[in-house]
């Protein structure tokens, strides 16, 4: 086995009032999005969440081999790491469950670019990391992330930082093949939900008129 992915499940939402990966984007739930996104790269897929009633609503939207791991995690760190310690594949996606334009075309040539690094993780010209859009190799992340963990850290950038051979990959590359980087994109809130729903629409190409 040589690819995973791991999906970071954090729940509910004061924002949505209900659990945010079964909000409704276009009668789909948020998760699910993510989960297609990711099928035909990896050999397993592991949703991390904090509590099995939480796994439980989600297996019922899933594929039936989806595996699911819970626990009282205090911070994103924690259940990256107890990501990390679940997966077999030699280089694994971390993602977010709420992203739910996550690009084929990224998600292959990041897979493709990593072989040989820890860590190939998208970058912005401003040096911010893009961190839940990107493959690691799993022993060198779960070093890393443990050691960021024992430090205090609650945040998954904060394991990049203590990763030697990470290879970056500038947004501006990312651009060719995601123009709008949505794959970055988030619902996080109802007026995130609307734009989501604005950007699922088909762009319109306007056309001269002719004289």
């Amino acid at each position: 086995m040589d690819r995973s992915a791991v999906i970071l499940a954090g729940g509910s939402s004061e924002e949505f009032g209900e659990d945010t990966g079964l909000v409704k984007l276009n009668n789909k739930p948020l998760l699910t999005y993510v989960v297609n996104a990711v099928e035909g790269f990896v050999d397993e897929i592991i949703i991390v969440t904090n509590s099995k009633k939480r796994a439980d609503a989600y297996a019922k939207i899933v594929s039936p081999n989806i595996k699911f791991i819970w626990g009282d995690y205090e911070s994103a760190l924690a259940a990256a790491i107890a990501g990390f310690e679940m997966v077999q594949g030699e280089y694994c996606a971390l993602l977010a469950f709420n992203a739910p334009f996550i690009s084929h075309d990224i998600l292959s040539l990041l897979f493709e670019c990593s072989v040989g690094k820890s860590a190939i993780i998208p970058r912005t010209p401003d040096n911010e990391v893009e961190a839940l859009v990107a493959v690691y190799n799993r022993d060198a992340a779960l070093d890393a992330a443990k050691k960021a963990f024992a430090n205090n850290e609650t945040d998954v950038a904060a394991l990049v930082s203590c990763l030697l051979g990470v290879r970056y990959l500038s947004t501006l590359v990312v651009e060719q093949f995601d123009p709008d980087l949505r794959s970055f994109f988030t619902v996080n809130t109802q007026f995130d939900l609307k734009k989501a729903v604005v950007m699922l629409k088909p762009k319109e190409h306007k056309t001269k008129n002719k004289r």
